[in-house]
């Protein structure tokens, strides 16, 4: 938040030339592309609440909360003044208020709670909320993600849905049958194998009452004060999706030791744990022998996010960088006005408004789930999105920090936070070679997902020469693309969606510039290292926040 009244004139130098501070900024009307897909993609009816939203979480007080839980970082507690073992992290007040914000926001609740259009609504929360602090997400990711896996157990998904879909958030440590509220976690990953879940050594021992003491690690466990987390342990049938409770039936705490926190790159508000099952207490979710069947209902939903995420990192980080270059002048002319800043900024406002519109498109296909084409199609476009989306967002914050200068470097501007960030979501749930061969795989498996596909892109055939001869490269790379070969293909298909769905939805001068830029002849290089002939003023004055 930024101080009152600050002395400006000072004894050896006025402050001159800054420009004040990115708050009380209502960021979903104030962006063009955000509000276009959330009509577009049937959620108009959602406008007024995320507006409000939009409003909350771009107003200087939350902005305040975003740094201060930063600049704070969780403390694992293991043990209490007396030796008694706890196993707590304790947070910052301001990460408990921005968890607040975002559940009561509808972050984890909103998809299962709406009518229609509940997956582009909880989308368009996501991509205002990481905006603003992007660690918070991964706790209200997770819950939001776990009821589908959950809704495999219909007697577990009875006694948690309510708590998943209230909208409330409850901090306090205490069995989740107390609390109004609840948050889920996710503990797959361990030492030997990490995306390999099929190598994992966690047993799980039946208790002779229906329920299981699971015995093992895991090395990733994001969110720890999380209420219960979906794992995977070996029964004598095979891997088996579980739910672990901080605190069993009995209103003990369950054995389930936190060893130490991640010290991470980014993320830093969030907490990330190793973690050791010691007979922890655990009910079984879905069938036995088939969790990777059942955790990936989760892992899908995650994955989701993970995709949205990076165009909300990429709308923050051209926000930022179209409001300083807007207030700050060298060599006579507004920063914005340089020739060649001029080309940098419209290279990013077409990146950015590329990657809302495929992020939203996924979206709206998770509202179709009873509804095969949808399925198919999300099936398949979900990881092309978030292997796409996650490449491109690395160097699209670093040119947005450099179009600061050395002001873009310091912790005091948010842009270090969002190039810490931008590398997780690749990471998380899959990376980059994992989704690229996840694509493969399901081509392979589910020659309809290419169908749904294509049945896509052939909709925008005809609106440019350059869009129609990538369809047709994408098209015929599909039936000769080898596993070496998998990144090529994933980002052919990438670019083809994103030109077909920015053909058909966009403005002329977003898709025009888009094909100009990204499916000439000539091959892409870095931001504004192009030759094509676009309306470089139109587009800045359509991602300007307005």
């Amino acid at each position: 938040m930024a101080p009152l009244n600050p002395r400006a004139a000072l004894a050896t130098h006025d402050v001159t030339n800054q420009p004040p501070p990115f708050e009380d900024v209502n960021i979903f009307t104030t962006d063009r592309a955000l509000t276009g897909a959330v009509e577009r993609e049937g959620a108009a009816h959602h406008a007024q609440t995320l507006s409000a939203f939009g409003k909350r979480v771009g107003s200087a007080e939350v902005v305040a909360w975003s740094f201060e839980a930063n600049r704070n970082a969780p403390e694992l507690k293991t043990f209490d003044r007396y030796g008694r073992r706890i196993d707590e992290v304790n947070f910052h007040p301001a990460y408990h208020k921005l968890m607040e914000v975002g559940l009561s926001g509808g972050f984890a609740s909103i998809a299962w709670t709406s009518q229609t259009a509940g997956h582009v609504a909880h989308a368009a929360v996501l991509y205002m909320m990481a905006q603003i602090e992007q660690g918070v997400c991964c706790p209200m990711t997770m819950t939001y993600a776990a009821l589908p896996a959950l809704r495999h157990q219909p007697d577990l998904a009875k006694s948690w849905e309510p708590r998943i879909t209230s909208g409330t958030y409850d901090a306090t440590s205490a069995p989740a049958a107390q609390k109004q509220g609840a948050t889920i976690g996710m503990a797959m990953t361990e030492k030997q194998g990490g995306s390999d879940v099929r190598a994992n050594t966690t047993k799980a021992t039946p208790s002779g009452d229906g329920t299981y003491t699971l015995n093992g690690h895991k090395w990733f466990c994001s969110a720890p004060m999380c209420d219960a987390f979906l794992t995977l342990a070996y029964t004598d049938k095979g891997l088996t999706c579980f739910l672990v409770p901080r605190w069993k039936p009995d209103g003990e705490r369950n054995t389930m030791h936190l060893m130490r926190l991640k010290d991470k790159l980014g993320d830093r508000a969030n907490a990330s744990s190793e973690i050791e099952y010691h007979a922890a207490y655990a009910e079984r979710v879905g069938e036995e022998g088939r969790g990777v069947k059942t955790i990936i209902e989760m892992v899908h939903h995650t994955r989701l996010d993970c995709t949205v995420a990076p165009a909300a990192y990429m709308r923050q980080a051209l926000v930022q960088a179209l409001w300083h270059t807007a207030r700050r002048t060298a060599f006579q002319k507004k920063l914005i006005d340089q020739p060649l800043m001029s080309r940098v900024l419209a290279d990013l406002a077409i990146e950015s408004e590329a990657a809302a519109t495929l992020a939203f498109r996924i979206a709206r296909s998770f509202d179709g789930s009873n509804n095969e084409a949808a399925a198919l199609f999300s099936r398949i476009a979900t990881p092309i999105g978030k292997y796409w989306l996650n490449k491109r967002v690395v160097n699209f914050v670093y040119e947005a920090m450099e179009c600061h200068g050395g002001a873009g470097y310091i912790e005091e501007s948010v842009l270090p936070r969002l190039f810490r960030q931008s590398p997780l979501n690749s990471i998380w749930e899959g990376s980059g070679n994992v989704i690229c061969l996840d694509v493969l795989r399901a081509l392979a498996k589910e020659p309809q997902t290419a169908e749904a596909l294509f049945t896509e892109l052939e909709t925008a055939r005809g609106a440019y020469p350059e869009l129609d001869q990538a369809i047709d490269k994408a098209k015929s790379s599909l039936t000769t693309t080898t596993e070496p070969q998998a990144r090529r293909l994933v980002e052919n298909l990438a670019l083809a969606l994103q030109g077909a769905l920015l053909a058909r939805h966009a403005p002329n001068i977003v898709a025009d510039a888009f094909v100009a830029t990204r499916l000439a002849d000539e091959p892409w290089r870095t931001y504004g290292a192009f030759d094509a002939a676009v309306d470089e003023r139109a587009l800045i004055a359509r991602a300007m926040p307005n």
